[in-house]
């Protein structure tokens, strides 16, 4: 079964160039590592060469999963998006009902996320929350303490 999973551009860009560093770079230094430490002697009480070993079986099921993961990834195509809802992509100023701050996100693919860039992920608890909502609309979102209330007051596309 399948795993399709949705980035923008620039997300399905950095996935490939992730990749592409552990191939082109991390893939030789772990081989390098293993063959001086083949170089040490009796393999048989070699500890350098068994991390050596079991750092390239790592890396090598990250590849592994990185390339499933690309394989199964969809490029967004945000001229189809309805601008009249929160979708992915959706750039959403709220506004919290209890303390009347206002604050912006957009909701973005999970593996995109960084709430630093005020970028949440759409399977988080307020990128749920908000998903489908239109401009007017109250959002309640069930958090660990408690619910929150959020008027959504714009929603815009980059």
């Amino acid at each position: 079964m399948s795993n399709i999973s949705y980035y923008t551009a620039e997300g399905l860009k950095n996935l490939r160039d992730e990749l592409n560093q552990l191939k082109d770079v991390e893939r030789p230094k772990a081989s390098q590592a293993i063959a001086e430490a083949r170089d040490k002697g009796d393999l048989s009480e070699n500890a350098e060469y068994d991390a050596a070993k079991e750092a390239q079986g790592l890396l090598e099921m990250k590849i592994s999963k990185m390339e499933a993961t690309l394989a199964n990834a969809r490029l967004i195509d945000e001229s189809q998006l309805d601008t009249s809802k929160v979708l992915i992509l959706s750039t959403v100023k709220l506004k919290n009902q209890t303390n009347g701050m206002e604050m912006k996100y957009t909701l973005v693919a999970e593996s995109e996320a960084n709430l630093k860039a005020g970028k949440i992920s759409v399977s988080s608890p307020i990128g749920k929350g908000l998903l489908g909502k239109k401009v007017g609309d109250t959002a309640e979102i069930n958090v660990p303490n408690g619910t929150m209330k959020f008027d959504i007051l714009e929603i815009t596309r980059n």
